[in-house]
């Protein structure tokens, strides 16, 4: 089995190369997300193989968001403090290289840890996602997202839930 290292990115990562599938997806990475990173408006990070730490097998993207008290699920909102705010950390992007199947759970995984290890030093009380496509939507509810209430596609992960997953394993 491969094995892959996780990596913020950086100028020497192939981002021609990367391909998932989605035009828009490809096309961001190669034209900006360098952009976005040094812009500071999107922290990208890429997993690489070990063995060819220049190709690039994925990537996502983590940056800070707050959502909506009212737009959470009473039943997970009605634990929070009743502040109009809920502070959060947003995966705005996600994909994986058509050559590497199977890296998605790898990449979540790792967007995930390094969500929990910065929700203490600058607080976090949740994991959002955009789901693209009811597809992608589909993928994120397998590992535990849910639906915020007023979009289908808008899913969360509370942090608690996510530090549960880490110190059980």
């Amino acid at each position: 089995m491969t094995e892959f290292v996780c990596e913020p990115l950086a100028k020497r990562h192939d981002r021609a190369s990367f391909r998932c599938g989605v035009d828009e997806l490809d096309h961001w990475f190669e034209q900006r997300a360098r952009q976005d990173q040094d812009r500071r408006v999107a922290a990208v990070y890429v997993l690489v193989p070990a063995a060819a730490p220049v190709r690039v097998a994925g990537f996502y993207t983590l940056s800070a968001t707050a959502i909506a008290l009212r737009e959470l699920p009473e039943s997970f909102a009605k634990k929070l403090p009743r502040y109009p705010l809920v502070p959060a950390i947003l995966i705005g992007r996600l994909a994986r290289d058509v050559n590497y199947p199977g890296v998605g759970r790898k990449l979540l995984v790792d967007a995930l840890q390094r969500s929990l290890q910065h929700a203490t030093p600058i607080a976090a009380a949740v994991v959002l996602v955009d789901a693209k496509d009811d597809r992608a939507a589909r993928f994120y509810q397998q590992f535990g997202f849910l639906p915020v209430t007023n979009n289908s596609r808008q899913l969360f992960l509370p942090m608690s839930v996510i530090e549960k997953l880490f110190v059980a394993s």
